[in-house]
């Protein structure tokens, strides 16, 4: 088994001081800087005038000299001195750093032999070391080299469960085995990201590669994401949950940019997104789901942009967005759901703007807008459902400016308007169907009076309820 080589860190040169005769000479002229600078201070503040001259030098004078004397020249041998200790003490740190150094490559050459042993039990041995390792690492360098290590052994190649033979009981217990360390690197990985950055061993600001790694499971959470990068950039996950349950985002990045969901769920229920971005950029959904549901979004963003979803489901149900970004712009949605059932919109954006609905649903039935925006301008609707049934409108906006729909369906059915603004400015409606099925127009505003094409169904007849405006074709 050969594991991929960590990268390559700056090569540490050893201690450069500057010659003790230079030190010195300069030591003393700022030294004599200060002590003039010092005393000509004093002076000032005194206000003294001049010096009373002395014709004649009395003992106690001449004394007063002698003391000065030997003041000079013990202070000069004191500066000399702390000079030198502080040379020494420079010097044993570092000699202690290069024998902490030595000694920290004889355990990790150890460590990562034992990760290429045949057995799975001397592996899960040297996965324990490689972590212990990183907690005693003299250097972060060192730390994140051993962190490295440990992540290019899950990017070794992978069978998941699926693809064994059938019956074949040797490839079982071989993958039992190769799951169960693979699974222990990512448990020691969660609990050294839950410890605070206060924390000696804490791992948080550090970076992960898990690219292209294969997930049949795993737990990251309670973790805590606060600078750093991690990432999942072409993973994939075939069954199995992968939790991010209750994580902390408050800084740093977490990629999942061309990741594939199969399978199995990856799971972001309950986190607290304050800060930082998590991208699944060009990511492929066919199925599976990544859930969060119950996410409070006060911050940072978390971005679909040119996601192929084609299958599976991406939900937010519950949610809180006060603020922060939702994005899945240019998004491709032929499949699949995306849903923010019961979410409440206090804030921030949900952006699904030039996205282009072939099929799949957009569901967000029961939300409630009280603030936020949730764009879909320009967005394409040739197919699929967006269903805003029963949701709440007290404030906020609901953008489709520009938008087409030539078949699918967008349906404000049982909707309640109660404040904020619906807008289809510039919308085309010549196919599929918009509805306002027994909706509630009791305040804010739905503004069709720009759209063109075919009225929606369900609108009320003449007296039009206040804040309802229509197309003055329709």
């Amino acid at each position: 088994m050969i594991l991929s080589p960590p990268r390559r860190r700056p090569v540490r040169r050893g201690l450069r001081l500057w010659h003790v005769w230079v030190v010195l000479p300069l030591t003393f002229t700022v030294a004599l800087t200060i002590a003039a600078g010092v005393f000509f201070a004093g002076w000032d503040v005194l206000g003294a005038r001049g010096l009373k001259p002395e014709h004649r030098i009395d003992s106690k004078t001449l004394f007063d000299l002698v003391k000065l004397s030997f003041g000079v020249v013990a202070g000069a041998g004191a500066l000399v001195a702390l000079v030198v200790a502080y040379r020494r003490q420079r010097v044993d740190e570092d000699a202690a750093l290069r024998d902490a150094t030595r000694l920290h490559t004889e355990r990790f050459t150890t460590a990562v032999s034992q990760l290429g042993n045949d057995s799975a039990a001397v592996r899960l041995g040297g996965v324990h070391a490689l972590a212990g390792l990183a907690d005693d690492a003299p250097t972060r360098e060192l730390r994140q080299t051993c962190i490295d290590v440990l992540c290019a052994y899950l990017r070794l190649p992978y069978t998941s469960e699926s693809d064994l033979p059938t019956g074949d009981a040797d490839a079982r217990h071989a993958y039992l085995a190769l799951r169960e360390v693979r699974h222990t690197v990512i448990r020691l990985i969660r609990d050294h990201l839950r410890l605070g950055p206060q924390y000696p061993h804490s791992w948080q600001g550090h970076d992960f590669d898990f690219t292209g790694v294969v997930f049949d499971g795993g737990d990251f959470a309670d973790v805590g994401f606060t600078g750093g990068t991690v990432r999942f950039d072409g993973a994939q996950f075939t069954g199995g949950t992968v939790s991010f349950d209750r994580a902390h985002f408050t800084g740093g990045t977490v990629r999942f940019d061309g990741a594939q969901f199969t399978g199995g769920t990856v799971s972001f229920d309950g986190a607290q997104f304050t800060g930082g971005t998590v991208r699944f950029g060009g990511a492929k959904f066919t199925g599976g789901t990544v859930s969060f549901d119950l996410a409070q979004i006060t911050g940072g963003t978390v971005r679909f942009e040119l996601a192929q979803i084609t299958g599976g489901t991406v939900s937010f149900d519950l949610a809180q967005i006060t603020s922060g970004t939702v994005r899945f712009d240019l998004a491709q949605i032929t499949g699949g759901s995306i849903s923010f059932d019961a979410a409440e919109f206090i804030g921030g954006t949900v952006n699904l703007n030039h996205v282009a609905f072939t099929g799949g649903m957009v569901s967000f039935s029961g939300a409630q807008f009280t603030g936020g925006t949730v764009g879909f301008n320009r967005a394409q609707f040739t197919g699929g459902t967006v269903i805003f049934g029963g949701a709440q409108f007290t404030g906020g906006m609901v953008s489709f400016d520009r938008a087409q729909f030539t078949g699918g369906m967008v349906s404000f059915d049982g909707a309640q308007f109660t404040g904020g603004t619906v807008i289809f400015n510039l919308a085309q409606i010549t196919g599929g169907t918009v509805s306002f099925n027994r909706a509630q127009f009791t305040g804010g505003t739905v503004d069709l009076s720009e759209a063109s094409g075919v009225a929606p169904s369900g609108l009320p007849g003449a007296p039009l309820p206040a804040g309802l405006r229509l197309s003055p074709t329709w």
